[in-house]
């Protein structure tokens, strides 16, 4: 693998791909000022090096049935803590989940079809994992910012 720094033309492209994951490498050889062979090589050696890991949509999830978007807190047991974290990450409606400072705690997001599917989810997906002390959940009203396009 041949390992280099990422330079302000990479980072460009890293902008575009994020931008547009499909944009072809010649419209990103015009905003760099690069062949579309040195755009393509410079795109291999992002992916061989690890810094792009993949390419992905970004879905409208409220047009597809997820209409409720929902932050969860989840205080557990220290010695199950690891363990909870990996069943609840093989639900496919929970879309982040990260162990946070202090102990025992777990922040999660997830994604569900309808407000009285938030019910059934903490009583049978949350409350029913051996080991989860207290859940707090939050519902998400409005969204003013979300994770695409990042800059670097």
């Amino acid at each position: 693998m041949n390992v280099r720094k990422v330079d302000e033309i990479d980072k460009k492209i890293l902008f575009l791909l994020s931008e547009n994951a499909r944009i072809s490498y010649v419209d990103i050889g015009k905003e760099v000022n690069l062949s579309r062979v040195a755009v393509k090589s410079r795109i291999d050696n992002l992916e061989e090096n690890g810094i792009i890991e993949k390419y992905t949509i970004d879905m409208n999830l409220r047009k597809v049935g997820r209409e409720v978007a929902v932050f969860f807190d989840i205080e557990a047991e220290p010695g199950k803590l690891y363990e909870i974290g990996r069943t609840l990450s093989e639900k496919d409606n929970v879309t982040d989940i990260y162990q946070m400072t202090g102990t025992g705690n777990l922040h999660m997001h997830a994604l569900l079809n309808k407000d009285d599917e938030l019910n059934a989810f903490l009583e049978k997906e949350l409350y029913s994992i051996d080991g989860v002390l207290k859940v707090t959940s939050r519902i998400i009203l409005t969204r003013f910012k979300a994770r695409t396009g990042r800059k670097l």
